[in-house]
């Protein structure tokens, strides 16, 4: 298989972590380095790497830590701090379901071979769940997408492409971070896909056209009746896409203990993410700006979950 730089964007090396700099992107492909728990933290409370970047950065800033401390006899409290320093990152993304999974491996003892064996296992599913979505896609069919799923969406079309499906995609810009046209698109068009990009109020006008089939996105977090959280504007796609009947498909991760999106925390980002990009102020001084992160799309408007199942 053919694997975008984004889904597998964190390595280790020795005593060092690299991560893709996806804030970067699609102008540089590099990665900054990380050699502490702390340095792995501000890597994703700054956005460098986000979705599965993060998950898997997690993994690996525990493989660090305990390079780091390999003979300490405290290290169970070093592993508990480094889970905390995890946990404070961001509200929305549920890293204590992974931190508290890391703290029960440890407990049982073997935690690196188990953290190595879990990111195996992660790859593996990933690349499992791509191949299923590519059942459910016709020939010629346009797929939507807002923001990014890691590396997902070229992998679904690779998988088409050998059972002989010629698809096409509509990728929003997904404002204020422009992870549509600076990830997305970048990694569709890199692995030899059509593309096409739009801002993100177009998407009533271009499914009334008939234009989209199906509409494909991610999910940063799943409450166990079916709700999720995603990018800000995933809400929106799903209500018009209900109102168009064109299906509606969710990439999610094991349901977390939010029992509705409602328990669901949103991050509420710096408003200077709004207000400037990448140093050029866009809006007047003197303006302020709101950024949820994230929204909630309620289970009603979702067609299919394809759930990221870590059973072995």
């Amino acid at each position: 298989m053919k694997f975008s730089p984004l889904f597998w964007p964190v390595k280790l090396k020795g005593d060092t972590i690299y991560i893709l700099d996806e804030t970067l992107l699609p102008h540089k492909l590099a990665y900054i380095k990380a050699a502490t728990c702390r340095e792995a933290a501000k890597a994703i409370k700054e956005m460098k790497t986000r979705a599965f970047g993060q998950v898997s950065l997690v993994f690996y800033t525990f493989l660090l830590v305990l390079k780091q401390n390999k003979g300490s006899k405290n290290i169970f409290k070093v592993l508990q701090k480094t889970a905390g320093t995890i946990n404070a990152t961001r509200p929305t993304l549920p890293f204590k379901l992974l931190t508290d999974l890391v703290l029960g491996w440890a407990r049982e003892g073997g935690l690196e071979n188990k953290i190595s064996g879990f990111l195996e296992l992660l790859k593996a599913k990933r690349i499992q769940r791509a191949e299923e979505v590519s059942k459910f896609i016709r020939d010629k069919e346009a797929i939507l997408t807002h923001c990014n799923v890691s590396g997902e969406l070229p992998l679904i079309a690779e998988f088409c492409q050998r059972q002989g499906k010629r698809i096409e995609f509509y990728v929003t810009e997904t404002r204020p971070y422009l992870q549509g046209s600076r990830l997305t698109a970048w990694e569709l068009k890199r692995a030899g896909f059509p593309v096409t990009l739009m801002t993100d109020g177009m998407v009533a006008s271009i499914m009334a056209q008939g234009k989209i089939t199906k509409v494909i996105v991610g999910a940063d977090q799943l409450a166990q009746n079916g709700d999720i959280a995603n990018k800000i504007g995933t809400y929106q796609i799903a209500l018009v896409a209900k109102h168009f009947k064109v299906p509606f498909y969710v990439l999610c991760p094991p349901a977390s203990k939010a029992k509705t999106g409602k328990d669901i925390p949103i991050e509420i980002r710096p408003d200077k993410e709004l207000l400037e990009y990448q140093g050029i102020r866009l809006a007047p001084y003197g303006v302020k700006g709101h950024y949820p992160a994230f929204d909630i799309t309620p289970n009603r408007l979702i067609t299919r979950h394809f759930n990221l199942n870590l059973q072995r």
